[in-house]
C-alpha cells in the first residue's frame, strides 16, 4: 500500500546571509525553546521553489500552469482581444464584467461602485481604458483563463460596444452553476487551476472557481541554535570624487547579517497529491522527486549580489508512512550549543530524538537519507538522486 504521507527533514548551512526579510528590513526571526532563531518563513521557501527555472524545477513539468497576478485578467484576456483588433475600452468592459462573475461578491461589488461613481477618488476608480487588476493577487489556472478568454471573444464578436457586451456576458453568466461546472471540467483534478495551486492550494472567494487545498505542506524553517547575528555596516565609494582627490563616500548604511543552521520540514500529502493532479499517480511521483531535489538545493536567498546565499543542505532526511506526521523541530527546543561540533551535535539531537518518539510511539515509516559526514547516525543512507527516486518509488508502490 502507499504511503499517506512523505515527510522531508532538511538541515542546510547559511553563513553570512540575509535570507528573510521582515518589514523593517531584519532577518525574520521566532522565539523558540527560550532562545530567539533565526527563521524562513514558508511562503518564501514556496515562492522560491515554485519559480525556480533550472534543472529538475516544477517549472519544468508537461502540466498547466499557475498565473499569480492581479493582472490576469489584463494579461489573458485583454491583451489577446487588443492584438485581434478589438477596442480597449470594449476588451476592458468584457474582461471586468468576467472577473466579476469568477471572483465572487468582492470583486461584483467593487465593479458597482466604479458604475454607481460611489468611489470618488480618482487614483482608487479606475477608468474604463485603465488596465483591468484585481484588488490582490489571484490563482487562476492557465486552462481557466482560456476558457475565459473564449467567453471574452464571443462577447466581443459581431462588432459589440462595451455596453452589448456586457449585457452579453450578464446573460451568458447568470447561471453560476453553469459557469462553475464548465471550469470544473476544464482538467482532471484540481489542474484547471494549474499545477502551482494543486500542489501548494488555492483560496477563492467566490462559489464559482474550485478551492484547492494544498498537497504540499511547508514549515518555516528555523535555526537549530540561537540566533546569530551581526550589524554589517558598509560604504559606497564615489569613484569620480575619490579620483579628484577627496575622500568621502557616496552612500552609508549599515544591514543585519545572519548565520546558522536551519532545519526544514514538508509534508507531502500523497493521497491529496495524487488527487488534486486528477488521479495521476506517476505525475504526484514526478513531482515528489523534483521537490526533494530542489528543497535541499535552491536557496531562498535576498541581497543576492552582496552575501551570494547559496548552499545545499547537509542532511536530508525523508520518511514514508501512513501515520500522522510530526515534525522533528522539537530535536532542538535545547538549542544546540555553538561551542561543540555544530553540526555533528545536531546530528546528534535528530536522531536522539526520532528514536525517543520510535521507542514511545511505535515505528511505521519506511527511512532513507542523503547526507554529509552523518557517520551512521541515519540509516540507510544514498547520494540525493537515488534519494529522491527512493521517494518517488514510494509514492508509485
Amino acid at each position: 500500500m502507499p504511503p499517506r504521507f512523505i515527510q522531508v527533514h532538511t538541515l542546510t548551512s547559511y553563513p553570512a546571509s540575509l535570507l528573510n526579510r521582515d518589514d523593517a528590513g531584519f532577518a525574520k526571526r521566532m522565539p523558540f525553546g527560550g532562545a530567539i532563531r533565526t527563521r524562513i518563513s514558508s511562503q518564501c521557501q514556496k515562492r522560491h521553489w515554485r519559480v525556480y527555472d533550472g534543472d529538475n524545477s516544477l517549472a519544468s513539468i508537461d502540466a498547466p500552469k499557475s498565473i499569480r497576478s492581479r493582472e490576469s485578467f489584463e494579461r489573458y484576456i485583454v491583451d489577446p482581444l487588443m492584438s485581434a483588433g478589438t477596442d480597449g475600452i470594449v476588451a476592458r468592459a468584457a474582461a471586468r464584467q468576467i472577473a466579476g462573475n469568477v471572483l465572487g461578491s468582492d470583486a461584483k461589488k467593487e465593479k458597482a461602485e466604479k458604475k454607481s461613481g460611489k468611489k470618488n477618488d480618482a487614483k482608487a476608480t479606475p477608468q474604463k481604458d485603465e488596465a483591468v487588476a484585481t484588488p490582490q493577487v489571484t490563482v487562476l489556472g492557465k486552462p481557466e483563463l482560456d476558457y475565459l478568454l473564449s467567453l471574452a471573444r464571443e462577447a466581443v464578436a459581431d462588432g459589440r460596444d462595451a455596453p452589448a457586451a456586457e449585457k452579453w456576458l450578464e446573460t451568458r453568466l447568470k447561471d453560476d452553476k453553469a459557469l462553475r461546472q464548465n471550469l470544473r471540467a476544464l482538467y482532471p483534478g484540481s489542474l484547471g487551476a494549474g499545477l502551482g495551486a494543486a500542489l501548494f492550494g488555492r483560496m477563492v472567494t467566490g462559489d464559482v472557481l474550485a478551492r484547492t487545498d494544498a498537497a504540499i505542506h511547508v514549515a518555516h524553517a528555523v535555526t537549530v541554535h540561537a540566533q546569530l547575528s551581526e550589524s554589517d555596516y558598509f560604504s559606497a565609494i564615489d569613484d569620480l570624487v575619490r579620483e579628484a582627490g577627496e575622500q568621502r563616500s557616496g552612500h552609508i548604511n549599515a544591514t543585519e547579517l545572519t548565520s546558522g543552521i536551519f532545519y526544514g520540514y514538508v509534508v507531502i500529502d500523497v493521497d491529496g497529491l495524487v488527487s488534486n493532479v486528477g488521479g495521476d499517480r506517476t505525475l504526484a511521483a514526478d513531482v515528489t522527486d523534483r521537490l526533494i531535489r530542489i528543497m535541499s538545493t535552491v536557496s531562498p536567498g535576498a541581497k543576492k549580489g552582496s552575501t551570494a546565499p547559496y548552499s545545499y543542505s547537509h542532511l536530508v532526511l525523508v520518511e514514508a508512512g501512513r501515520a500522522q506526521p510530526r515534525t522533528l523541530q522539537n530535536a532542538f527546543i535545547d538549542p544546540v550549543r555553538m561551542k561543540d561540533d555544530v553540526i555533528a551535535a545536531s546530528y546528534r539531537a535528530l536522531s536522539s530524538h526520532l528514536a525517543e518518539l520510535d521507542v514511545m510511539y511505535g515505528r511505521s515509516e519506511s527511512r532513507a537519507h542523503a547526507g554529509l559526514r552523518t557517520n551512521g547516525a541515519f540509516e540507510n543512507g544514498m547520494p540525493l538522486p537515488a534519494l529522491a527516486e527512493w521517494a518517488r518509488e514510494q509514492v508509485l508502490a
